[in-house]
């Protein structure tokens, strides 16, 4: 589908109603631009809180804080490349 908008003075472009329909943004919604080349794509973002129990988190890491998690991450890889 190709539709076409017009550009503000201020850099604003209204999302034509086909396309927020089509993929299903409303009002508040926020949405990422992908530039590839001399195009950009516009998607919808993903609610990540609605992520939130999706992925099993192993024992060792549960109730630890992030700062942590991240550094036996990097410990971990370091042990590893050796």
């Amino acid at each position: 589908m190709d539709v076409s908008a017009k550009m503000t003075s201020k850099g604003q472009v209204t999302v034509p109603k086909v396309v927020r329909e089509a993929l299903g943004l409303e009002e508040g919604d926020d949405v990422v631009f992908h530039v590839e080349g001399n195009r950009a794509v516009l998607a919808r973002t993903p609610d990540f809180l609605s992520l939130a129990g999706s992925i099993p988190v192993p024992a060792a890491k549960r109730n630890v804080a992030w700062d942590e998690v991240i550094r036996q991450t990097r410990s971990a890889r370091v042990t590893t490349r050796r």
